[in-house]
């Protein structure tokens, strides 16, 4: 999945990002306003997390524009602004949580996933199944014919996007702008590398993934 963090203070936003990585997320940074926005409107993002006090635009006024495009799109705000009135204003902005600084990863983790679970709205949704691969996206285990399999996190966010796309050819670049983030060389073969891994761990006898030449990946089967 793909996060978009909106933070103008630089420690908070790569304590927050790195955070993410570890856990498996695509992460995008954007240190202001206008940025943000720009980054939301045209980039697929399962979640964002923003920040009230911004610079060039502020937080609220990016989610009340960002509504009028994306709806769906579960915000999280994060902000030094800790009274009711200030958590009203973000819930009444589009938000749909609000967390004061400061915060424990883990609870801003935690509140990330509610937000995530409850777009989806259908439980099972938070469980995917292609042919006999099963990812649990609460648990984060994944079986193959019935036998559990340890996936790194990256791993883990490389299969769930194949598996939410199955028989759809996904290019090199489409797995890197969802798996990775936006400033990761095009040129790079990280994709190729990490496809090995992920082969070697679900699909040792190559029937599952298929390399489509010339343009990337596609996971066969359907849901």
């Amino acid at each position: 999945m793909r996060i978009l963090v909106v933070e103008d203070d630089a420690k908070i936003a790569q304590f927050v990002v790195k955070g993410l990585k570890q856990e498996g997320y695509a992460a995008d940074h954007a240190p202001d306003g206008d940025t943000g926005l720009a980054l939301a409107m045209n980039t697929p993002y399962d979640a964002a997390i923003v920040d009230v006090m911004l610079p060039r635009l502020d937080g609220l006024s990016l989610v009340k524009r960002l509504r009028n495009h994306r709806a769906d799109l579960p915000v999280l705000f994060l902000s030094a602004r800790a009274t009711v009135e200030d958590r009203i204003k973000g819930l009444q902005a589009g938000g749909d949580d609000y967390l004061t600084k400061p915060f424990a990863f883990a609870e801003l983790s935690a509140r990330l996933q509610a937000l995530i679970r409850r777009a989806t709205r259908a439980p099972e949704a938070m469980r995917l199944s292609v042919n006999d691969v099963v990812m649990d996206l609460v648990t984060r285990e994944v079986t193959v014919s019935g036998q559990k399999v340890e996936l790194q996190p990256r791993e883990f966010s490389l299969l769930e996007y194949l598996m939410r796309n199955p028989g759809r050819p996904l290019t090199k670049t489409m797995i890197l702008e969802h798996v990775w983030d936006y400033s990761f060389d095009p040129q790079t073969n990280v994709v190729d590398v990490l496809m090995h891994r992920l082969r070697m761990k679900v699909d040792p006898d190559k029937t599952r993934i298929e390399t489509v030449r010339g343009v990337g990946y596609v996971f066969k089967g359907s849901h």
